[in-house]
């Protein structure tokens, strides 16, 4: 049984950093594509960045130069290191693995963590 949990988020202010991470069992970290998506109240589910088998990294533009992806496939962890943090980042920020490419339709896929809170305030 595949299962994804994210920890990590909190709340901080505008300018500041956080580190997620998403610990991976049932499944394999260094297979396929792995994500992070965000959800916001009142907006679409969004791909903030994808890594994908051989580690090549891409980016949402609206976090392109302040969040970096990174996997340890030892420990079959994904990483997202956020910094200069702005409220619009505020949302729920989701793992997601088990994808053939690395997109942004988020129905392709398979495997999603519960999500973790992050908050940043002005």
């Amino acid at each position: 049984q595949v299962r994804l949990v994210e920890s990590g988020g909190g709340s901080v202010q505008a300018g500041g950093s956080l580190r997620l991470s998403c610990a991976a069992s049932g499944y394999t970290a260094s297979t396929a594509c792995m994500a992070w998506f965000r959800l916001a109240p009142g907006k679409e589910r969004e791909g903030v960045a994808f890594i994908d088998s051989d580690g090549v990294t891409s980016y949402a533009d609206s976090v392109k130069g302040r969040f970096t992806i990174s996997k340890d496939n030892t420990k079959n962890t994904l990483y997202l290191e956020m910094n200069s943090l702005k409220p619009e980042d505020t949302a729920m920020y989701y793992c997601a693995a088990d994808s053939t490419y690395c997109v942004s339709d988020y129905l392709l896929y398979n495997y999603w963590g519960q999500g973790t809170q992050v908050t940043v305030s002005s």
